[in-house]
């Protein structure tokens, strides 16, 4: 089957990846607050209480990375990931017919479980199994997916829900996932080229025998204090990826309006759809940059916000701080690869993807109370620091590689 395509295979299973994230991540995570209003003036709750179901995905996630690797290394991420596809399809079409509050806080946790294996997992272990070069590009392209599927699905999901109800649109989109994704994993995904006869992507017989057991035991990486290290890289820039979510208030702060607070929230969107890719490609030639690159630029875009003199630097600063958004889900699992290697790398991923989890449940109450004490000022203060630490240590990690 694969020796038919006129490329390497390797590139059908990036494609996979990008759609899968396209769909799961675009659609879970970043539409989710389309239906909130919706759900609760039906329901009669408050929408503080409907959006706690992501408290209950991101609580669900982080248990699960504790096993995910395993998981994935004992069944295979073929079978893993379309599983996980049917599962948040379902769950999503069960949606439909939900009344109470605990049934969204259930389904949450169902999601997250399936998000373990589909967004947070899934392509950063596949594509460094298939590219030998190229791997940071591959990763970058299959990040990007969340952004462009969140480009495409909130309008949609917007004009479903308007038209349909929320209810018929939670159908569609699940069906969507069950109808699409779930066969693309299916019957594209292979675990790694060797199941098809084949090398990984641009590696050579020596290169092969090389890194065939290259990298270290996992029971040997928890005694490392550099996987601590990455982990709080990790938990640390996620934590700064939480800011995002403050910067429309702080703009009305200033007195901007609400179109001009989107602009810059847009122009963050599309720095972390462009940084994704740039990243990947910068990464490729050295790893050492792409850290560089990804610190520098996000202090930067951080500095301009705080200097707030205009709306047009305020949108600069916006696209440049969405390149240390693009760095959770680029620069993380690439220097985990760099330091520790192929051979356990899906669980020592898989554990140090928790810290980007726990990040997101506690941030986004850290940054509201320090805002509320110290300003919004202090806050992008706070995370230029935290940043800074950031890249000491994927500095240092490389350094220990070598």
């Amino acid at each position: 089957m694969t020796k038919k395509f006129p490329f390497h295979y390797g590139y059908i299973v990036a494609a996979c990846c990008t759609l899968i994230v396209m769909f799961s991540t675009g659609i879970v995570i970043n539409c989710s607050g389309i239906f909130f209003v919706a759900i609760s003036e039906e329901l009669g709750v408050p929408v503080s209480q409907i959006a706690m179901y992501l408290s209950f995905n991101l609580l669900a996630s982080s248990i699960m990375l504790a096993f995910a690797g395993g998981l994935m290394e004992k069944f295979g991420a073929r079978l893993t990931m379309t599983l996980s596809a049917i599962i948040l399809g379902a769950t999503l079409i069960s949606m439909s017919k939900f009344d109470a509050l605990w049934e969204f806080y259930l389904a949450g946790a169902i999601l997250g479980i399936a998000l373990t294996f589909l967004m947070y997992l899934g392509f950063p272990t596949i594509i460094p199994r298939w590219f030998n070069k190229k791997v940071g590009l591959m990763i970058g392209i299959a990040a990007a997916g969340s952004s462009i599927g969140g480009a495409i699905f909130n309008p949609i999901c917007g004009m479903l829900i308007n038209s349909y109800g929320w209810r018929m649109t939670y159908i569609i989109l699940g069906a969507a996932i069950l109808i699409l994704i779930a066969p693309i994993s299916g019957i594209f995904l292979r675990n790694k080229p060797a199941d098809v006869g084949l090398k990984p992507y641009g590696e050579s017989k020596i290169s092969a025998r090389q890194n065939k057991n290259d990298g270290y035991e996992y029971r040997a990486v928890l005694k490392m204090p550099m996987f601590y290290g990455l982990f709080m890289f990790g938990f640390l820039m996620s934590t700064v990826a939480s800011v995002f979510h403050f910067v429309p208030k702080y703009m009305a702060t200033l007195n901007f309006s609400l179109e001009e607070a989107a602009t810059v929230a847009s122009a963050a969107m599309i720095g972390s759809m462009t940084g994704k890719v740039g990243l990947g490609w910068i990464n490729d030639k050295s790893l050492t940059a792409g850290v560089i690159t990804t610190i520098g630029l996000g202090i930067f875009g951080l500095g301009l916000m705080i200097s707030a003199s205009s709306l047009n630097i305020l949108i600069g600063g916006g696209f440049l701080f969405g390149w240390a958004l693009a760095g959770v889900f680029v620069q993380t699992p690439l220097l985990v690869r760099a330091v520790f290697g192929n051979k356990s790398y899906s669980q020592i991923y898989s554990n140090i993807s928790i810290g980007l989890t726990v990040s997101a449940a506690i941030a986004m109450a850290a940054w509201g109370y320090l805002a509320e004490f110290g300003g919004y000022s202090s806050v992008f203060i706070f995370a230029i620091v935290l940043l800074g630490i950031c890249g000491a240590i994927g500095l240092r990690a490389l350094q220990a590689a070598r």
